[in-house]
């Protein structure tokens, strides 16, 4: 499956989210109040695997770096994927031979074990750096196994260049609209990275439309009339949650002499608000 996407060079206007009515709730605009369904919290001591019940593994590289050409292997060792005993997920690209391949990073998802239409999905995350590494916290659509890509819908919540350590991207990938084709924009960080400190990843998706926001600044919404003509908006469905560190691929080009490793994504919490369970 193809994740690359062609570097966007037009976002829109920064604007600050609507005051959120209470702690631990928030809401899309023009829709009720949200509460939240569904959570990890990544408590736990250090190098205790992610919760079973939540979360499942991809191993491997997808025959062909997921698609992406990445270099890779993705594992289930603790080395690669666990907690840190700190309140995080730590998920840790590694230089070391394995299995044909001179990395191994992680990535998780709840596919089978988690999804949803709709809702407030977030997570608070701390980004490593360097040329070549590539961490993603996006959805992916449940009925990609039936109608596979990009018909199922992919929504990036977060996607980030580790040679931009300023920069961060979402974008909708489907029918019409994938790879090079998606249709996003970025975030611009000022006077800060992201590998310096945690910084909270947000879309608010209606019924309507899709708004991406950092640190609670929306800064761009898509909706169906934004797409191609005569493409179909395909994000009236379950998505599940996809979390990972690539090294390497079409989007971020290889590591270089300046990329040191290891390389850790670390994140706080996932959280999903919504209305009902």
């Amino acid at each position: 499956m193809t994740r690359a996407l062609r570097w966007m060079v037009a976002v829109l206007a920064v604007v600050t989210l609507a005051a959120l009515a209470a702690p631990g709730c928030h809401s899309v605009a023009g829709t009720e109040e949200l509460g939240l369904v569904w959570s990890d919290e990544f408590d736990g001591p250090a190098g205790q695997l992610p919760d079973s019940t939540r979360w499942v593994f991809d191993i491997g590289t997808g025959s062909n770096g997921w698609g992406n050409a990445q270099l890779e292997y993705d594992t289930n060792h603790p080395e690669n994927v666990s907690l840190d005993g700190e309140g995080n997920l730590a998920i840790t690209a590694i230089e070391e031979d394995y299995m044909g391949r001179e990395y191994t990073s992680g990535r998780i998802n709840t596919n089978g074990l988690y999804a949803r239409t709709r809702g407030r999905f977030e997570a608070r995350i701390k980004l490593p750096v360097g040329q070549g590494i590539w961490p993603a916290f996006w959805l992916l659509g449940s009925n990609f196994g039936s109608v596979g890509w990009p018909e199922c819908g992919e929504i990036d919540i977060m996607e980030y260049r580790g040679q931009y350590p300023n920069i961060v991207s979402g974008a909708l990938h489907g029918p019409g609209y994938s790879g090079g084709n998606s249709i996003g924009g970025y975030y611009n960080l000022e006077g800060a990275s992201f590998n310096d400190d945690f910084h909270v990843f947000a879309i608010d998706w209606d019924s309507d439309s899709i708004s991406w926001s950092v640190d609670d600044q929306i800064y761009m919404t898509l909706a169906p009339s934004d797409l191609p003509s005569g493409a179909q908006w395909v994000y009236n469905h379950d998505f599940f949650i996809i979390l990972n560190v690539a090294v390497g691929g079409y989007y971020v080009g290889s590591p270089d002499e300046t990329t040191t490793f290891p390389q850790t994504m670390l994140v706080d919490y996932v959280r999903v608000y919504g209305t009902g369970s």
